[in-house]
């Protein structure tokens, strides 16, 4: 599904531990690191797509986490031009993401990366919360400081332990 602009809707999940860090997934075979992600079905809504995509990325349910809250508007990506697929229809140019931040409930050994039969991730850790705009791909590293930014605002306020340091820099 792509939209008139040719940006395909795609929910992007911030999971964040009591502790205010947040998981960073390994790409299968690749060496890129990103946080879930995954594109809107036709006729579904953001937030089921979200549950669905952390289900298939990370094995977790509704049941394993505390949604805190998620971006006001849309964030879009370009792809680069290497990257758009000219003899597709409709023709993609990129994304527009809702971010969701979450935290986890449930005991991180609930976290399995091969709960679907195709994989996206191969490896995971916990990171620092503003340690992926050090990894991410460039093309992606705007719209990550944006969502960063603005979720986590509402981790301040949920009282997860964040070094509000980090907002002055990415600001």
């Amino acid at each position: 599904m792509i939209d008139a602009d040719g940006f395909r809707p795609n929910v992007g999940i911030v999971l964040c531990n009591d502790a205010g860090r947040v998981f960073w997934a390994r790409r299968v075979g690749m060496r890129s690191w990103q946080f879930p992600q995954g594109g809107i079905k036709r006729c579904e809504d953001p937030e089921a797509a979200m549950y669905r995509e952390l289900y298939e990325e990370t094995g977790l349910s509704v049941d394993d986490v505390e949604v805190i809250g998620r971006t006001r508007d849309w964030l879009r990506y370009r792809l680069p031009a290497r990257y758009i697929r000219r003899h597709s229809l409709p023709l993609c140019i990129g994304q527009k993401q809702l971010w969701f931040l979450l935290r986890l409930r449930a005991d991180e050994t609930r976290i399995c990366l091969d709960r679907c039969g195709r994989p996206e991730f191969d490896a995971w850790r916990w990171v620092e919360y503003w340690h992926p705009l050090r990894e991410v791909v460039y093309f992606k590293k705007e719209v990550y400081r944006r969502a960063l930014t603005e979720l986590g605002r509402l981790l301040v306020s949920a009282s997860v332990p964040i070094d509000p340091r980090g907002f002055l820099a990415a600001d």
